[in-house]
């Protein structure tokens, strides 16, 4: 008599192999979504950084120019290495006040500083404002 065949029994293995590949898979693919989501928020966070320090930047740039008698706005192309690329447009109004027989000025400066185009992912734009007088 011949031995019972066990020829059903021989693909058994390969379900829960298939299975453990799949499920593999799934977890690298997730584990690498969220690597690539956290460089892009660093590098969002690095891109942030740089445009308020380029708005600073615009603000002691126009603060210069308005003690000196230049309470002019204008736009800064910055090519410096860490801030290259981004364009900073600035803002100058000045109110006459007078304090006793002195006159001063108030200056009132803003700075609009951003990098790439609006609905690009690598966009940012920061807004600095600042008041100041001249009076001593």
């Amino acid at each position: 008599m011949k031995a019972p065949s066990s020829d059903r029994a021989g693909g058994f293995a390969l379900v829960p192999a298939l299975f453990l590949i799949v499920v593999i898979g799934l977890l690298a693919a997730a584990a690498l979504e969220v690597t690539t989501a956290e460089q892009q928020t660093t590098s969002l966070a690095l891109q942030q950084a740089r445009a308020l320090a380029a708005a600073r930047a615009g603000i002691d740039w126009a603060a210069y120019n308005a003690l000196n008698g230049s309470c002019a706005g204008g736009t800064l192309n910055l090519t410096e290495t860490s801030l290259a690329g981004y364009t900073v447009v600035v803002t100058c109004t000045a109110t006459a006040f007078t304090d006793g027989a002195a006159n001063y000025s108030s200056f009132l400066i803003q700075a609009n500083a951003t990098f790439g185009t609006y609905g690009t992912p690598d966009f940012v734009q920061r807004v600095e404002r600042a008041t100041f007088t001249n009076d001593p």
